[in-house]
């Protein structure tokens, strides 16, 4: 009876071991035996960063609201893409001319499923799956920061308020520079386009390659972390492997108007049972009330990142600020001032 049992509780470990690498023992592995994430991954998805507040608590949508997503998703699309008509009106003064159509976007085909659920967003934490709340000092921060696009006014308004949006390049954002793109680098979040990533792993390292900003994070296996005054824009990733699942810490950002130094950002890079990875993230930001977190599928791409030419051959940055000396001169003008 006891070497019954004994085979009994055999099976059962087998079973159970079974089922639980099943999704994952044809997994492509390295010669060392680790998961292997080489290759190229594109992470455009339909699925919002931030959950829609009508969902509140709901983590997952039913099939019904899937299909609907699709639809309204694709038939804006659709209809976004449609050829602009040559002979309309002027946009209206001081408006926003938008983009040329929808062709330039990738924001996906479709959500994503992680363990059966079409996902609300990629938010899993707070529960209702929208950002935390800025602290005061991070929203004092947030509002003197440099801003993306300034509001549109007539005259060199900025010599009346005190503000210096196009003293030179060094007050616009680091994405108005083609420098560095935060939300598209660390965490990695989808953007509206540019959503290619190509990872390239060896024991010792894991190469991340960012589309947007043609950022490289280079990521050290079982390493320490540098000291702070080696800091940077994307800071100091230390990998680890707990099983299958690369865990990177890192800490040591570049103190910034829109990232604070006093960040601390774990990822998790995981093999999806159905090809590609699943990525997660916790971010603890001093200029936020609480932590966050999130975790999305990365599919595998048979495409190949391009060169982000933000600034190639054309002329935003010189013609921007050339555009605020001639208001500047104009202002002074009409005012009686040579200062």
């Amino acid at each position: 009876m006891r070497r019954v049992n004994h085979l009994i509780t055999l099976v059962f470990t087998f079973i159970i071991f079974t089922e639980q690498g099943a999704g994952q023992e044809n997994y492509p592995r390295t010669t060392s035996g680790r998961p292997d994430f080489n290759g190229h991954y594109d992470i455009s998805t339909l699925t919002p960063f931030e959950r829609p507040a009508s969902f509140g608590n709901r983590q997952a949508l039913n099939e019904e609201e899937v299909e609907e997503l699709r639809e309204r998703e694709m038939g804006i699309r659709a209809r976004d893409a449609e050829s602009s008509d040559p002979d309309r009106e002027a946009p209206e003064e001081g408006g926003n001319i938008g983009s040329y159509n929808d062709f330039w976007f990738d924001r996906g085909n479709d959500g994503f499923v992680i363990d059966g659920e079409y996902r609300t967003s990629i938010l899993t934490y707070p529960e209702d799956g929208r950002m935390p709340s800025r602290t005061a000092e991070g929203q004092r921060k947030a509002d003197a920061a440099p801003k993306f696009a300034w509001p549109e006014r007539d005259g060199a308004w900025w010599l009346e308020t005190g503000d210096q949006p196009y003293d030179g390049p060094e007050n616009q954002t680091l994405a108005v520079r083609c420098i560095y793109h935060q939300p598209a680098t660390i965490p990695i979040t989808p953007r509206v386009y540019n959503n290619l990533k190509t990872i390239v792993q060896t024991d010792e390292y894991l190469m991340l390659y960012i589309e947007w900003m043609h950022w490289a994070r280079i990521i050290r296996i079982d390493d320490d972390h540098q000291t702070e005054t080696l800091a940077t824009f994307d800071g100091d990733s230390i990998g680890r492997w707990e099983g299958d699942t690369l865990v990177v810490e890192t800490t040591n950002f570049m103190d910034q108007p829109h990232q604070p130094a006093q960040r601390r950002v774990v990822e998790r890079f995981s093999p999806d049972p159905d090809g590609g990875l699943i990525y997660g993230f916790s971010v603890e930001d001093a200029d936020y009330s609480d932590s966050y977190s999130g975790e999305m599928v990365w599919p595998k791409s048979d495409q190949i990142p391009y060169e982000y030419a933000c600034h190639e051959g054309n002329y935003a940055m010189s013609a921007t600020l050339m555009g605020a000396r001639v208001r500047e001169a104009e202002h002074r003008a009409a005012n009686g001032s040579e200062d």
